[in-house]
């Protein structure tokens, strides 16, 4: 219970931090980007290495989570000290071995993904860590597998999940998931504020900012739960389960 006071209390100052950042210009705003960046622990070499063979050559590179949530997620998962992580959406691996950084002695991680052409990078990439052996991937449809009661997933309980897959599908991930983690377990769920786009008129059409919408008051309204927004990047939620 005292970490996860202290864990609260830290997720409640950087909230406001970031919250006081975000009302500065724009020309201001890249400047502390960068400081930011500067003043945050370097990517170590291999996640330097992803980042770099991700931007050449794979399609999306920004879908990479990067130096600073990288950095934000590696602490994150050191807090809470998972023995079990799920992830829905590899993309390259780096968020997976991010996360990894967290578990405990005997933990493991277990990461969905939908793009079957990523899998060979993604093998390639979780093999060059030393924590490979603990790193499980799936290639197929999250809410497919989550389905299904047959499969390794939904026989498990998770002490953190992280959803960063198809946002339109965002409701039905939260769904599946939220009977798979234990009581005191946390979800993060990344791009909910999606640009920007969450409150902006010209995107009420879209699919994507939609179903983020109907995910965000899903969980707003979840009283199973404590949720803050932080609008670091794209934004990440971070939710707890009581």
């Amino acid at each position: 219970m005292q970490i996860c006071k202290y864990f609260c209390i830290f997720v409640h100052i950087l909230s406001e931090k970031i919250l006081f950042c975000n009302h500065k210009p724009h020309f201001v705003m890249q400047n502390l980007q960068e400081y930011i960046e500067n003043h945050t622990t370097p990517e170590p070499e291999l996640f330097a290495r992803i980042t770099r063979d991700t931007n050449l050559h794979v399609l999306n590179p920004h879908m990479l989570s990067g130096q600073v949530q990288g950095e934000l997620l590696r602490m994150l998962s050191r807090m809470i000290r998972p023995k079990r992580i799920l992830e829905l959406g590899t993309f390259t691996g780096y968020s997976a071995l991010c996360l990894a950084e967290g578990l405990q002695q005997d933990g493991e991680l277990i990461t969905i993904e939908h793009n079957d052409e990523l899998e060979d990078t993604i093998r390639q990439n979780i093999s060059q860590s030393p924590l490979c052996a603990r790193i499980h991937l799936i290639i197929g449809d999250a809410k497919e597998i989550l389905s299904n009661q047959q499969s390794v997933v939904s026989n498990q309980m998770f002490d953190l999940v992280f959803i960063d897959a198809d946002k339109r599908e965002y409701c039905a991930y939260y769904e599946l998931v939220f009977p798979l983690v234990r009581q005191g377990g946390f979800i993060l769920a990344d791009n909910t504020l999606w640009d920007g786009h969450i409150v902006d008129p010209a995107y009420d059409k879209d699919k994507q900012t939609l179903g983020l919408r109907e995910f965000n008051q899903m969980v707003a309204d979840d009283p199973r739960v404590s949720q803050v927004i932080l609008p670091l990047r794209d934004g990440l939620t971070i939710i707890y389960k009581h």
